[in-house]
C-alpha cells in the first residue's frame, strides 16, 4: 500500500511539474520544470521495478493532481508550485524519520527535491540572474494562502455556529430562539473575524513599510555594502560564489529592483504583499465565515424541534466532509480519511454542546 502511494505521489508531482512547464513564460525556467518532471517519473519507474511491477501498470495522475491543475488555472500556477514544495518537504521529512527509526544511514538521494531543483538551476548557466531571482521569489511563495484561508474560514464558521445552534436547540425547543441565536452567532463571528483580519493586515503593512523604508536608506547610504550582503545571501543558499556576485552586481545596478530584492531576501518581505487591501481581506473573511456559519441555520427557517436538529446535523455533516476533502489539497491525505475525520470531530463538538444545552434547559425548566 505504501509503495503504491509513493508511486502515485511521484506520478502526480511529475505531472504537475509538466503543467508548470507548459505555463512558464521563461523557456529556461520551463526547461527546469521539465527536468524536474523527468526526475519524478524516473523515481516512479524505480519504485515500479524495485517491486516487480510492469511499467504498463504506472498509475495515471490522480484526481487531486487534476484538481490542483484546475485551481492553478483560477488563482495562478504559483499555488501549484507551493503545494509541490510542501509535498517535497514532507517526503524528505518522512524519509529522515524512517531512517532514524530503522537506524539506517542517510543517503544523498534523501535530499529534498527542492535542493535538486536548485542544483538544476545552478547547472543551467544560460539562466540569467534576473530569471533566477524571479524563480527564487516564486519558489518561496506559497500561492495557496487565499485558498487555505477560504477553507479554514468556512470551517471556523461552520463548526462554531453548528455547535452554538445545537447548544441552544438542546436547551430550547423553540424554532425562533434557535434561529435568532444562529443568525446572531453568524453575525458576531463574521464581524469578529473581519475585524481581526483587518487589524492583522493593516498592522503587518505598517510594520513592513517601516522596515522597507529603513532598507531603502541603507541602500542609498551604502550601496557597496548592500551588494556584498546580497551576494552573501545567495552564496549561503548554495549558489556558486561567482554566479552569486554576478547576480548581486546585476541587481544592485537598478535601485528600485535592488531595494525590492533586498527587502525580499534580507527581510523576507514580498513587496506584492503590501498591495493587498485590508478592507478587502476583512470583507472576504466576513463572507467566508458567514458561508460556513449559515449552513447549520438553514433548516431552522423551515423546521422546528428534532426534525430541524437532524436536518441541520445532516447539512453540517455534508459541509464538514466537503471541507475535509478540500484540506487534502494541502495534505495529500485520503479524501475519505480527511472528510470523515472532519465530520467526526464536528459532530462530536455539536453533540457535546447539545447535551450541555439539554441539561441546562432541564435545569432551568425545573
Amino acid at each position: 500500500m505504501i509503495t503504491l502511494k509513493n508511486i502515485q505521489t511521484e506520478v502526480d508531482t511529475g505531472y504537475l511539474y509538466k503543467v508548470l512547464a507548459a505555463h512558464e513564460a521563461d523557456p529556461h525556467v520551463a526547461k527546469v520544470f521539465n527536468d524536474m518532471s523527468g526526475i519524478e517519473y524516473s523515481h516512479a519507474l524505480a519504485f515500479m521495478k524495485k517491486h516487480g511491477l510492469p511499467e504498463s501498470q504506472m498509475p495515471k495522475p490522480s484526481g487531486r493532481a487534476k484538481a490542483l491543475e484546475f485551481i492553478g488555472k483560477i488563482i495562478g500556477y504559483e499555488y501549484v508550485l507551493g503545494v509541490l514544495l510542501d509535498t517535497e518537504k514532507s517526503i524528505s521529512t518522512a524519509i529522515a524519520g524512517a531512517r532514524k527509526k530503522t537506524g539506517t544511514e542517510s543517503s544523498v538521494s534523501d535530499t529534498a527535491h527542492v535542493q535538486i531543483l536548485r542544483n538544476i538551476l545552478n547547472n543551467h548557466k544560460e539562466i540569467s540572474g534576473s530569471a533566477l531571482a524571479r524563480f527564487e521569489k516564486r519558489h518561496r511563495s506559497v500561492g495557496g494562502n487565499a485558498l487555505r484561508a477560504a477553507v479554514l474560514g468556512g470551517n471556523d464558521g461552520l463548526v462554531s455556529n453548528f455547535s452554538l445552534v445545537m447548544g441552544i436547540a438542546g436547551a430550547s425547543s423553540g424554532q425562533s430562539e434557535v434561529l435568532l441565536t444562529g443568525l446572531a452567532g453568524l453575525l458576531a463571528g463574521a464581524l469578529s473575524m473581519a475585524l481581526g483580519e483587518w487589524i492583522s493586515v493593516k498592522s503587518s503593512q505598517e510594520l513592513y513599510e517601516n522596515q522597507m523604508q529603513l532598507e531603502l536608506e541603507e541602500l542609498e547610504t551604502n550601496p557597496e555594502g548592500e551588494e556584498k550582503e546580497l551576494a552573501l545571501i545567495y552564496i549561503s543558499k548554495g549558489i556558486p560564489e561567482v554566479q552569486a556576485r554576478q547576480m548581486a552586481a546585476e541587481i544592485i545596478g537598478d535601485k528600485e529592483r535592488a531595494h525590492e530584492m533586498l527587502v525580499k531576501e534580507e527581510l523576507g518581505i514580498n513587496a506584492e504583499d503590501l498591495e493587498g487591501s485590508a478592507m478587502e481581506a476583512a470583507i472576504t473573511s466576513f463572507l467566508l465565515f458567514a458561508l460556513g456559519a449559515i449552513i447549520p441555520v438553514i433548516p431552522f427557517f423551515f423546521l422546528s424541534g428534532i426534525n430541524a436538529v437532524l436536518v441541520s446535523a445532516g447539512f453540517s455533516a455534508a459541509g464538514l466532509f466537503i471541507i475535509g476533502a478540500a484540506i487534502t489539497l494541502f495534505t495529500g491525505k485520503s479524501v475519505w480519511f480527511s472528510g470523515l475525520r472532519q465530520v467526526f470531530f464536528g459532530l462530536a463538538a455539536a453533540a457535546v454542546t447539545y447535551g450541555i444545552g439539554s441539561l441546562i434547559g432541564v435545569s432551568l425548566g425545573g
